[in-house]
């Protein structure tokens, strides 16, 4: 076994492939970019080194500072982690080049299925069923055209190099494919230095199943089940689950069989994933609970190459997608229902031992979910967030080892999310012996979670995951998000009155004197206490958008024990209670419901903001101050203002161009991804602020709009 190896990624895999090294006894090298500095993978690891700037391209790409790192460390091999350079074939090449084993797979099998284009080719030559569509080398944008036609709308474009969900467009008609084809070859030349793509047919209610393999250097290979990630948002996964519901036996063996053949073919060594799009036929249940097919899915195209598609039962049919040449983001369901650690099998398998089980000895224990926690705001499109984690609190979760929860990340309260790195905080995972269970697990899990200082998903993933919702009923598909788009955005799972009576509970709870010496002063009180008659106090808030108006009613102790009563808007007043309750939340008890909910002050460009985290959800209040807003300028009326820092990449009008409500105006680049600005409303351009290629702050007004 290896004594040091260097972890040439960052973040949450950085830390985790840490946690393995640290168990079995082998000390590791951290590398770090400028923004990575204070970093939680750097303080993980036993030695770190700085390399470069603090966009990709200026560390974590520098492969020869990654080797120069390794080699000055006295690490004897590279783990790539994911992304960055874990399917670079010229790095792994690299590494064997410099005496170190690249913790990975051959280049050859790199190269092999690294492209997308040319794995396809690969495996039809194999008779690996396939998905219609073009494949080829010629990137001619009119012939990419003309095949899309011949294939048939709707259409995927995908980067031929890619990953991720990047470079990645659907096409629903051919007037769109144009600019969908420059936008995907944009995004794919940023984001793996090759703009080359495929076009294939767009399966309809597809589901994603992917089968994780390894293989080893003594001519071994085993299959560890699936995973369904099928839940997804920008062709990026957002929730995955194994086993996949619905799956039978006889179906998991031979897409098992199926993927160890594929790894096989291309001399594959180490962990991999082979990625299968699944198209549904009609389904129903069966006497014992589990989905059946009716068949094959009516109209069903053949693969490209003439082999038959796979009938797979109980979902229909599946074609080969891509193979992933690497650990995927959501190893730890695999993990958790096998009880195994595959950064530990990554490990043995590069330093040259046999595979620890044979496929016989691979069992499934119950059932696991990930659900991966973003910097983003779902009701505005998934729109990447920046900013810093002023709160970041967890659910109690051992550091790593499989159990109900575990949280796998790699940042701290009080760290930075920039825009020179994807957007995912954290990683949630559970672990039932049901999926009912597993389901329940995380959503309490869920619960726990808060985090204050940007915007995040974790709201958007408990209404995914809600009792009766698509998700829990496994009526599952890479659309499940806009099929169900009713009850998953803009949703207000605290009622206002509810959130309002938290948040005056909160300011008079601080209001208190606090104790001294074991004695309360009662003149030090700010508590609104009267020895007669009854005074009232207003409170301004906005709640969703909508301002609320609250009065508070101080009294002498009423029949009922109560001392304050509240009205929220026109409503009559309610008895008002409230007292500390454990691990720093208040518990409320407003118009006869009790609420326990903690409660977090942050700000905004306005003022004020109250976070509420309740067992139901969590709701944000603006705290109005009359006075401060009542000179406040609404002179950025006019003004279009970036969502986030980035580059701009083009604009779509010029000065004095009328444009309606919804017209993409320009297109921006952050967190790796491409971004699509529209109109808020009719108007006309008056003036382009920036020019493509210009780097933008948050907020910077990129043009002005006349409104109509």
């Amino acid at each position: 076994m290896f004594e040091k190896i260097l972890i040439a990624n960052r973040g949450e895999i950085a830390c985790r492939v840490a946690a393995t090294a640290r168990r079995l006894g082998i000390k590791t090298v951290a590398v770090y970019s400028d923004a990575d500095a204070h970093a939680k993978h750097v303080a993980a690891c036993d030695e770190a080194v700085h390399i470069g700037g603090s966009a990709p391209r200026e560390s974590y790409l520098q492969w020869q500072r990654i080797l120069d790192a390794a080699q000055a460390t006295g690490a004897q091999a590279i783990h790539p982690g994911y992304g960055f350079l874990s399917e670079n074939e010229a790095f792994a090449q690299a590494c064997a080049d410099a005496g170190l084993v690249f913790i990975g797979p051959p280049p050859a099998a790199i190269e092999a299925m690294g492209l997308k284009a040319e794995s396809k080719r690969l495996m039809e030559r194999a008779g690996v069923p396939l998905v219609p569509g073009y494949h080829g080398a010629d990137q001619d944008a009119a012939l990419l055209e003309r095949e899309a036609a011949r294939i048939g709308y709707p259409v995927l474009i995908k980067a031929s190099a890619g990953g991720g969900g990047k470079g990645m467009r659907v096409v629903e008609q051919a007037g769109d494919f144009a600019a969908a084809l420059a936008s995907c070859q944009r995004e794919a030349a940023n984001s793996f230095g090759d703009q080359a793509v495929l076009v294939e047919k767009y399966v309809k209610r597809p589901r994603h199943i992917e089968i994780q393999v390894f293989a080893d250097t003594h001519g071994n290979a085993v299959y560890l089940f699936e995973r369904d990630c099928s839940v997804q948002r920008r062709h990026q996964k957002v929730l995955e689950e194994a086993p996949a519901p619905g799956m039978t036996d006889a179906l998991r063996r031979q897409m098992g069989e199926a993927a160890v053949a594929a790894a096989q073919a291309v001399g594959y060594v180490g962990a991999g994933t082979v990625e299968f799009i699944v198209e549904q036929g009609e389904a129903q249940k069966d006497p014992a609970g589990a989905l059946s097919a009716a068949g094959p899915p009516q109209g069903a195209s053949a693969p490209s190459g003439g082999s038959e598609p796979h009938a797979v039962g109980s979902v229909g049919v599946f074609y080969f997608m891509e193979m992933n040449t690497r650990l995927q983001v959501e190893h730890p369901v695999t993990e958790a229902i096998t009880g195994l650690d595959l950064v530990e099998w990554q490990l043995r398998v590069a330093a040259g031992q046999p595979l620890p089980l044979a496929q016989e000895q691979l069992k499934i224990h119950g059932h696991a979910i990930e659900a991966r926690i973003c910097a983003e705001s779902p009701d505005n499109d998934f729109l990447p967030a920046t900013g810093m984690l002023a709160i970041y609190a967890r659910p109690p979760a051992t550091a790593f080892a499989v159990g109900d929860v575990r949280i796998d990340d790699g940042v701290e309260q009080g760290d930075a999310i920039s825009p020179h790195y994807d957007s995912m905080i954290a990683k949630l995972i559970v672990h039932g012996d049901t999926r009912e269970q597993a389901l329940a697990r995380l959503d309490a899990a869920l619960a726990q979670v808060r985090i204050v200082g940007l915007a995040t998903n974790v709201q958007f993933l408990r209404r995914v995951v809600r009792p009766g919702g698509a998700f829990a009923r496994a009526d599952l598909d890479t659309a499940l998000i806009q099929r169900d788009r009713e009850a998953l955005f803009r949703q207000q799972p605290v009622a206002p009155d509810q959130a309002v009576a938290v948040a005056v509970a909160h300011r008079l709870h601080g209001e208190q004197a606090p104790a001294a010496a074991g004695w309360a002063d009662p003149w030090a009180a700010r508590d609104g206490f009267h020895s007669h008659a009854v005074a009232q106090r207003g409170f301004s808030f906005e709640v969703a958008g909508e301002p609320v108006r609250a009065t508070l009613h101080y009294g002498r102790t009423l029949a009922d024990g109560s001392a304050l009563t509240l009205a929220v808007g026109d409503a009559a007043p309610q008895p008002l209670a409230f007292a500390p309750a454990a691990h720093g939340a208040l518990r409320v008890d407003f118009a006869g419901q009790r609420t326990v909910a903690h409660v977090h002050a942050g700000a905004d460009a306005q003022g004020q903001v109250l976070h509420v985290f309740t067992p139901a959800g969590a709701a944000q209040l603006a705290v109005v101050d009359p006075l401060a807003r009542a000179g406040a300028s609404h002179a950025e009326g006019g003004q279009l203002t970036a969502p986030m820092p980035g580059k701009v990449v083009s604009f779509a009008v010029k000065a004095g161009d009328k444009v309606a409500k919804g017209q993409p105006l320009a297109v921006m680049e952050a967190m790796k991804m491409e971004h699509t600005i529209a109109a808020p409303a009719d108007g006309e351009v008056e003036e382009l602020l920036y020019a493509p290629g210009d780097q933008v702050a948050e907020g910077a007004a990129l043009l002005r709009l006349q409104s109509a």
